[in-house]
């Protein structure tokens, strides 16, 4: 794999399990930052309010160095640990997956969660396609209209992806591309005179 590319779920999913009374229900979702982690999560422990745990993990980055995970009260590592694992040993990134426990009234021991938590995680993944992505570039450049053939012979030369066009005296679009191919549409639209990139 080249170092821009990396393996990520294609939407979100769902997974159960259930051991000695107590439900598992595992939900899977692809995210990009930190602020959809948390989002996500209180939106969870607002709709699945009366589970007793709300155990959860992520990762984000290509570089995959943002990680983190939680028992959420169960035995240390007995949860929070697991479910990072099968986001690990699946190879993903920018995935949350979180399981909400209904407690069955017979406790599992830490064996026991360690394989619950596991198994649904294993599970809302399997329910999901993983796909391949690439870790993408995005800035916004701002160019006087007399420029504008310039700048879209560039544009369809490099083809990023577009969005939030603005054609005014003062144009504006916000641009799109792979990282490994970024610089050189970077370059060839800074030549351009005129041409501002805004991060």
């Amino acid at each position: 794999m080249t170092d821009d590319k990396f393996l990520t779920i294609a939407t979100t999913s769902e997974g159960v399990y259930k051991e000695k009374g107590s439900r598992f229900l595992a939900f899977a979702y692809p995210v990009t930052t930190e602020d959809e982690v948390r989002e996500l999560i209180k939106e969870l422990k607002k709709t699945y309010f009366d589970a007793r745990h709300h155990v959860y993990a992520f990762r984000l980055g290509c570089d995959m160095k943002t990680y983190r995970c939680s028992d959420d009260g169960e035995p240390s590592n007995s949860s929070g640990p697991p479910v990072l694992g099968q986001i690990q040993s699946n190879n993903l990134t920018n995935i949350l997956i979180v399981v909400v426990r209904y407690f069955g009234g017979t406790k599992l021991g830490v064996p026991g969660l360690i394989n619950a938590y596991r198994s649904a995680a294993a599970d809302a993944i399997a329910n999901n396609q993983i796909v391949e992505q690439f870790e993408m570039d995005t800035f916004t450049i701002s160019f006087g209209y007399e420029t504008m053939n310039s700048v879209m012979k560039v544009i369809k030369d490099e083809q990023p992806e577009q969005r939030n066009q603005q054609y005014d005296n003062v144009c504006s679009i916000t641009l799109s591309i792979r990282k490994m191919n970024s610089e050189t549409l970077r370059n060839k639209l800074l030549s351009i005179e005129g041409v501002t990139i805004n991060e």
